[in-house]
């Protein structure tokens, strides 16, 4: 091999830095990893999947292990002019929270290049998980089927990494009974934002543990979570009932979600409701023989609600469930004709999106600004909401462009000791406007977000941002509430220099 090509190169490197891994160089001080200054490099970790936001860092590290990233923390936190730190997976945040300006971004897959890191692996006993914080729950999903296993709480889009979404909070239909995925965690290996690699679990350094999930970034970098398993379900009942009834339609979702014992097997699985506006609304799973007769009933009612339920089954339950979910849908009150059922397996229903996706990939339409808006609306204002939201604002701009959700959570399913905030009511629902628009009319969605925000003020509706940054300091202190004095505490605990995830604007306003 030639001694200048990029190979060689390459080997030169890997050798280096697992050498200084590994304590068996003389001179790990000199092999001490830097961040790339390569252009391209740069580019990359300048913007987001929301590409709404364009912020480019000074450098971009990539480390081959978590003690290496602790290594490269601790230098940056005692230099004399210490610099933002942003970790990034596949960086889906829309506004710019993955960045770090004037910083340094984390590129967080290269901890996967390690062949001794943590990687996706199962316990012996099949209770728990173990995964790199880089790692896709679609991964995740994949390892632990082979066990016939599986997590209980997932997001919808399932190519995000782990760090990114217990970082958040992590949610989808099946929150309501299992909790976000902040809720589903055993234990933790985070690197501070001082430097320090810290185990925690809630009995062990209890106060890092609560931080990071749904922290934001703020306390530091996850880098292995723990996440309990159960038995994967063969088969799911997956339904979809349309209603034009807004009240019938939220009053049947907290119905079904009262029945939420995680040990109940005669409970639902996955609860989530989402709004169809025209035909471009309509997803794969409504057959081409059906679409005509439900954009008909679009056309007349202006709004359609969707509901839609899923129940998972074994060898054991297979034949109850149809049973099981009749008595389930008794008495409800959606439009007795739009009845539509399909029976998939459970990797197909958890991994629906991607389909989508792939879709949108080729009609070019997926790499393209998303002026996302993702709330939280307690229950006393759902009501008030869909009449000044959904049927004011939404219905009368027509511009809607992407999938428009609202389901409702059970608050007793999330930790109040978890920094992640939440509306302080019993039900609360999360309304996301998943919207994707051209490079040229983005402001145009933004100013629609605009409105709902007026719109909720005005009407005295107490709603929280989920996946957004708040402007200032002060709306962030009214986000978190009560919440507030630990969340600074933390911060002044674990990285008093406030370096990072700047790009949350929470200590480090633009």
């Amino acid at each position: 091999m030639a001694a200048d090509s990029p190979a060689y190169f390459t080997i030169i490197m890997l050798l280096s830095r697992l050498l200084a891994f590994m304590g068996l160089s003389k001179n790990a001080g000199l092999l001490a990893l830097e961040p790339s200054h390569d252009p391209t490099d740069i580019a990359a970790a300048s913007q987001d999947f929301g590409l709404i936001v364009k912020s480019a860092p000074q450098g971009v590290l990539f480390p081959f292990s978590p003690q290496e990233l602790a290594s490269f923390i601790q230098s940056n936190y005692k230099s004399s002019a210490p610099l933002t730190v942003a970790a990034r997976g596949l960086a889906h945040s829309v506004r710019g929270q993955a960045l770090a300006k004037d910083g340094v971004v984390i590129d967080m897959f290269s901890l996967g290049s390690n062949p001794n890191g943590t990687g996706i692996s199962v316990s012996g006993d099949g209770t728990y998980v173990d995964v790199g914080a880089e790692q896709l729950w679609i991964d995740v999903l994949n390892v632990t089927l082979r066990s016939g296993l599986a997590p209980v709480s997932w997001t919808d889009y399932l190519y995000l990494t782990v760090g990114g979404t217990l970082s958040n909070a992590g949610i989808s239909g099946q929150t309501f009974r299992f909790g976000p995925q902040i809720s589903n965690v055993y234990e933790l290996d985070v690197v501070t934002g001082v430097g320090d690699f810290v185990t925690c679990s809630p009995n062990q350094n209890s106060d890092l543990f609560y931080a990071v999930l749904g922290g934001l970034g703020q306390f530091g970098i996850i880098t292995r979570a723990r996440i309990p398993l159960a038995p994967a379900p063969k088969g799911v009942k997956w339904i979809r009932l349309l209603y034009s009834d807004f009240a019938a339609f939220s009053k049947d979702q907290e119905l079904l979600i009262s029945k939420n014992d995680r040990t109940d097997q005669t409970a639902l699985n996955y609860v989530e409701g989402s709004l169809l506006l025209s035909q471009a609304s309509l997803d794969p799973f409504f057959s081409p023989e059906d679409q005509p007769r439900i954009v008909d009933l679009i056309t007349k009612s202006g709004i359609v609600y969707s509901l839609e339920i899923v129940k998972h089954y074994d060898d054991q339950s297979k034949p109850t469930v149809d049973k099981d979910l009749e008595q389930l849908l008794k008495g409800l009150g959606y439009l007795p004709d739009f009845l539509f059922e399909k029976d998939v397996t459970y990797f197909e229903f958890l991994n629906r999106v991607r389909a989508e996706e792939m879709f949108l990939r080729s009609k070019g339409l997926w790499e393209v600004p998303h002026p996302w808006l993702n709330l939280f609306v307690p229950k006393s204002g759902i009501a008030a909401f869909n009449d000044g939201v959904f049927k004011g604002i939404v219905l009368k701009r027509n511009i809607t462009t992407g999938p428009l959700l609202v389901y409702p959570m059970n608050r007793n399913k999330w930790d109040d000791r978890m920094s992640a905030s939440v509306p302080d009511e019993e039900i609360f629902y999360t309304v996301g406007f998943l919207h994707a628009s051209g490079f040229d009319n983005w402001q145009t969605y933004d100013e629609q977000n605009k409105l709902v925000f007026l719109f909720c003020e005005e009407a005295g509706i107490e709603v929280k941002l989920y996946l957004l940054p708040y402007a200032t300091k002060e709306e962030w202190s009214v986000h978190f509430g009560s919440k507030w004095d630990t969340f600074q505490q933390r911060k002044q605990q674990f990285d008093p220099k406030f370096l990072s995830s700047p790009g949350q604007n929470i200590f480090n306003n633009n």
